[in-house]
């Protein structure tokens, strides 16, 4: 079983919901929030913006 078969709609089976932590979005300024702990110095985006940084699929 992969990881993919554990996570239901933002529970993971086996560690329960996702700690959410704030961020502040580097292109927009909006406040947001993410399932991971914000690096310094590397920049977070909102979901908006998201998509317009993420690498074409090909």
């Amino acid at each position: 079983m992969n990881d993919r078969s554990n996570y239901r709609g933002g529970e993971r089976s086996y560690g329960g919901p996702r700690e959410m932590h704030k961020a502040t979005c580097a292109d927009c300024g909006k406040e947001c929030e993410v399932p991971f702990r914000p690096t310094e110095g590397r920049p977070v985006y909102c979901n908006d913006c998201f998509p317009k940084h993420r690498k074409p699929r090909y």
